[in-house]
């Protein structure tokens, strides 16, 4: 049984019950989501055309932290029971991901952790990802850990070297099989934009831990760059949080060369970072998709639990205040060889075989096959 609830997750699981469901002969896969993200999750869910088996729809307005847990506990309590699955997959971070690797817990079926062995070390940032995925860890039984980092964190907490298998980022996965170089965006406004013309940064912006006036400063540094820089066009998809909108507005509107859309969809962000000059982002998964595309990334966050997405010289750590965001996003807009040097570097996540790799393993793991396939190498 394959368990997600948001964007996010969905992205990285669906090329997994994919790649799974290629075996019928192996595998019975069953779906269950908790909608903890009710639109944006089944966006991507027609992309990919996976149809989930069980659907919790848990989201409300104004949704409590307190009131994920709860919901989607009870709810993959009631499935995991009717089910009685032989493995329960989670991925990454997320309350879904923390809840349903507790669920399978208490019916006493093992768990696989996809993205496991990400690690920033602080438990407030990102909040509340940092301690769900460690939580998820240690329930887990097999841990799929994305690159041979994820992996020495893992080891140096002691997990069983035999429990962890080094897969790639599948994120990737995704990544490749929805970029187009012929693709026309589901967005009309974005069908309009001249990407020969300008040097379109994108952007996206809405972790928890920057809301407030860590997003002001971030925000402000973004209307600087592109006053300063005539012939850039700034795309910025506002999430649709109060908490990002309420800032996001007043400081980026009016201002002709910004342009500002309601969430768009996975493919037209894909789509959209592979056309633009640079990427500014808090997100996780952008660090993993950009390098994909040669896309350098100025990421404004405090903390990174990709710092392979740094030592590769794929990503930027800027922080979250003004001038930092600035001065990293200016470097790469006014030096061509600083710019070169991060868009010919290496991309440390992944090979477009994550999912197929997980596959292999379960079916050695059952028996089905004689050898699983080897590890990522990073």
């Amino acid at each position: 049984m394959v368990i997600f609830g948001t964007r996010p997750e969905a992205i990285k699981m669906c090329p997994v019950v994919l790649a799974l469901a290629r075996h019928p002969e192996w595998f019975d896969v069953r779906v269950a989501v908790t909608g903890q993200h009710r639109e944006q999750l089944d966006q991507v869910l027609r992309h990919f055309r996976v149809t989930p088996d069980y659907d919790l729809n848990i989201m409300q307005h104004r949704q409590t932290l307190a009131y994920i847990v709860t919901a989607a506990l009870e709810g993959l309590d009631r499935v995991i029971r009717e089910v009685a699955p032989d493995l329960v997959l989670v991925h990454g971070d997320t309350h879904t991901t923390m809840v349903g690797s507790l669920a399978a817990f208490y019916h006493k079926v093992p768990v696989g952790h996809v993205e496991a062995g990400l690690r920033t070390y602080n438990k407030y940032s990102p909040f509340p990802e940092e301690i769900n995925r460690r939580i998820a860890d240690v329930v887990a039984d097999h841990l799929f850990a994305p690159t041979p980092l994820n992996r020495d964190n893992l080891l140096r907490e002691g997990v069983d070297p035999r429990a962890i298998y080094v897969t790639g980022q599948t994120g990737v996965d995704a990544t490749l099989a929805t970029y187009r170089p012929d693709y026309r965006f589901e967005e009309p406004r974005l069908n309009e934009v001249d990407f020969t013309r300008h040097r379109v940064i994108a952007v996206t912006a809405h972790r928890r831990e920057n809301w407030g006036e860590p997003m002001r400063q971030m925000f402000t540094a973004m209307r600087r760059l592109v006053e300063d820089h005539p012939d850039t066009l700034l795309i910025y998809p506002v999430h649709l949080s109060p908490a990002v909108r309420e800032v996001a507005l007043p400081l980026l509107s009016g201002h002709p060369r910004i342009l500002l859309l309601d969430p768009i969809s996975y493919p037209d962000m894909i789509n959209l970072m592979a056309r633009s000059y640079l990427i500014l982002s808090d997100s996780g998964g952008l660090q993993e998709e950009a390098p994909v595309f040669g896309k350098p990334l100025v990421l404004m966050r405090d903390t990174t639990e990709r710092p392979e997405a740094v030592a590769a010289g794929v990503v930027v750590f800027a922080g979250t205040d003004t001038e930092s965001v600035y001065a990293a996003a200016h470097r790469l807009l006014s030096d061509p060889e600083a710019y070169r040097r991060m868009a010919q570097a290496r991309n440390p996540f992944g090979d477009g075989r994550a999912s197929e790799r997980i596959a292999g393993y379960l079916a050695h793991l059952w028996g089905f096959a004689p050898e699983r396939p080897e590890e990522f190498a990073g």
